[in-house]
């Protein structure tokens, strides 16, 4: 997909019979399905979780057998970082949760984020992105999470689960075409990434720690959710690929989503506005790679306040693991 297309991801959710009822599990027992899953996960058991027969399982993008991978590493889960979307029109549901798991012979902190499909009761589909938590991470940032994206949403406030569903989509596109105007971002904007705040209002202008090719620092760019967007910033990325809204939560104002971005880093010299509002020509300077991610969305009266996502560094062009 070259640079500047627009992929029409609600296409598949606006018009899916999924949207009539047919509600297997409602909230509470989608997140009874998700606590079982969790508890059955550290204690290294597939069978304690109400797995279908024929379960399909991918963990960072590789096709695994219950019992591999996280199943056998995870020792520990938060019982105070955890987020949940329950989705019950499309018996999924979406959760974030901080755990401990082996990792090259040590207890290590890492972050999973993962999606349960549910059928009858059992979970047909199980996908995980998980990666150890970063140095630079504020552990303050993984003790809970933020207030706002765990709170439920005033009845008579709530959003239409379609309009939710938009704005969460919308979000992928000015994302992949560096445009903030694409998606409604509320001035307190604020985005975490592996517990490390990317994006908000109050943040000083980021400063590269490169050069460009001809050898001059590049200006000093904004850190606010749409002035981000709008610098150039992430003006690399190819395109975001495999995007799935698979959790849509009108209780809490919650969308979550699964993508994969694709970065050659052979878009070249692009604008690059600084905080300033001058502007220079740029070349990002890193190797091709992919980032295979998670998104949890806050949104509230029709604008996104929080961001919540997990991403993990893959090689370029890689599959998705659900070939």
């Amino acid at each position: 997909m070259h640079k500047g297309t627009l992929i029409p991801v609600l296409g598949w959710l606006l018009t899916t019979p999924l949207l009539a009822a047919q509600e297997d599990c409602d909230r509470t027992c989608l997140v009874g399905i998700a606590d079982t899953y969790l508890a059955a996960l550290v204690a290294n058991d597939p069978a304690a979780a109400p797995l279908a027969d024929d379960v399909a399982f991918v963990e960072n993008i590789t096709r695994l057998q219950p019992g591999e991978g996280t199943w056998a590493s995870a020792t520990a889960v938060s019982d105070s970082y955890r987020v949940y979307v329950p989705d019950p029109r499309q018996n999924s549901i979406g959760l974030m949760a901080v755990l401990i798991r082996r990792h090259d012979g040590e207890n290590v902190q890492a972050l999973l984020a993962a999606r349960l499909k549910v059928r009858d009761g059992r979970i047909v589909e199980a996908e995980h992105l998980i990666d150890d938590v970063p140095p630079i991470a504020d552990p303050a940032n993984l003790l809970k999470p933020r207030a706002a994206m765990t709170a439920e949403v005033p009845v008579a406030e709530r959003m239409d689960y379609r309009a939710l569903a938009k704005i969460a989509g919308s979000y992928y596109d000015a994302l992949n075409i560096s445009d903030g105007a694409l998606a409604p971002f509320a001035a307190d904007c604020e985005r975490q990434e592996n517990g490390m705040i990317t994006a908000a209002y109050y943040l000083e202008p980021e400063v590269f720690d490169q050069v460009d090719r001809g050898g001059k620092p590049p200006p000093a760019t904004a850190r606010d959710c749409i002035g981000q967007m709008d610098s150039g910033r992430f003006a690399y990325i190819d395109s975001i690929d495999n995007r799935r809204l698979f959790a849509v939560d009108p209780v809490q104002g919650l969308v979550m989503g699964l993508s994969h971005f694709r970065q050659s880093m052979a878009y070249g010299p692009h604008p690059l506005t600084a905080a300033d509002g001058s502007v220079v020509m740029w070349d990002e300077r890193r190797e091709p790679y992919d980032l295979p991610a998670a998104h949890i969305l806050k949104i509230t009266d029709g604008q996104i306040h929080e961001v919540e996502a997990i991403g993990i560094f893959v090689e370029f062009d890689a599959d998705t693991g659900w070939e």
